[in-house]
């Protein structure tokens, strides 16, 4: 199998690599020549055979919506167009009914693993017609973690279904990172009886109910700085907490930890800042790679 890859950054061209090492030939285009296969998207459209695939891994945003127009320009009627970044849910269906205007499928799909999706898999929630989601199936089983393929891609449903999936899942990510971080602040201000914080939290990894990937991640940051001296606790967000507070109101659904962990996040931007903030902060650099801003 051999598709098209648009965006080859941290995600990008770690897929990339994840792919071409489970038999999948990838041609990528990004604005960086030190990066990409092809200089053009009309030079990435030829070197597809047909029909083509491609995923799109870009930002959100104006920058989505510009790269499918220009892309669509070049593909032809039964091509697949995979949007696979943080899009808004309510995007996807503008952007399907676009590319349907020339025959165009298209499929989107959230994707959750970060910068460890490269050695770990990537969890993939997609939605689109069943017939696209099973042509590419052994795209989306090269991006998987290793194991039941239930237990690391779902498709959700139709054009739409897979981004509002992932939205969710990231406003459940905001408020898991909040609870770890308020109960490091918490342990941190009790110094006269906590004398060991990373340790705390490391014997917490196997046998407790709180053990996660998250769990591990923070343990690993703290194992690096164990009080976050090399960072500020400002963090921002990518969105999609926002959109499920949103999409709660709009359908009168009670969330009130991932709304109270997005107004967190608003206070760690204000100058005092807090060591919680700082603890997800450094969580969102472990496994996301987003940066952080370090202390003057």
């Amino acid at each position: 199998m051999h598709i098209g890859l648009i965006g080859l950054g941290k995600m990008g061209s770690n897929m990339r690599t994840r792919l071409r090492a489970h038999d999948i030939e990838v041609t990528g285009y990004d604005r960086n020549p030190d990066v990409r296969d092809v200089a053009s998207l009309a030079d990435l459209a030829k070197a597809l055979p047909t029909p083509r695939i491609v995923w799109v891994m870009v930002p959100s945003g104006e920058i989505t919506t510009s790269v499918i127009t220009d892309l669509a320009a070049e593909l032809d009627k039964g091509d697949i167009i995979i949007d696979g970044g943080n899009s808004r849910f309510t995007e996807d269906f503008t952007h399907a009914a676009q590319v349907a205007e020339k025959g165009i499928e298209f499929v989107d799909a959230g994707v959750s693993g970060g910068v460890w999706g490269l050695k770990n898999g990537y969890g993939l929630m997609v939605g689109g017609h069943k017939k696209n989601i099973d042509i590419l199936m052994p795209i989306f089983d090269a991006l998987r973690p290793e194991g039941p393929r239930d237990e690391g891609f779902v498709h959700v449903g139709e054009v739409g279904s897979g981004h509002y999936a992932k939205m969710v899942h990231n406003g459940i990510e905001y408020a898991l990172m909040q609870a770890y971080a308020e109960g490091y602040e918490l342990l941190e201000k009790r110094d006269d009886i906590i004398k060991d914080v990373t340790g705390t939290f490391k014997a917490w990894q196997r046998g407790t109910v709180v053990r996660s990937w998250l769990l591990e991640l923070l343990v690993r940051a703290l194992e690096e700085d164990p009080e976050f001296k090399d960072i500020e606790g400002y963090v921002e967000d990518s969105g999609e907490g926002r959109w499920t507070i949103e999409e709660a109101l709009a359908n009168a659904v009670p969330v009130p930890t991932i709304s109270a962990s997005i107004f967190a996040r608003f206070v760690s931007r204000q100058p005092e800042g807090s060591p919680a903030m700082k603890a997800v902060a450094a969580l969102r650099n472990q496994f996301g790679g987003h940066s952080v801003k370090a202390v003057d």
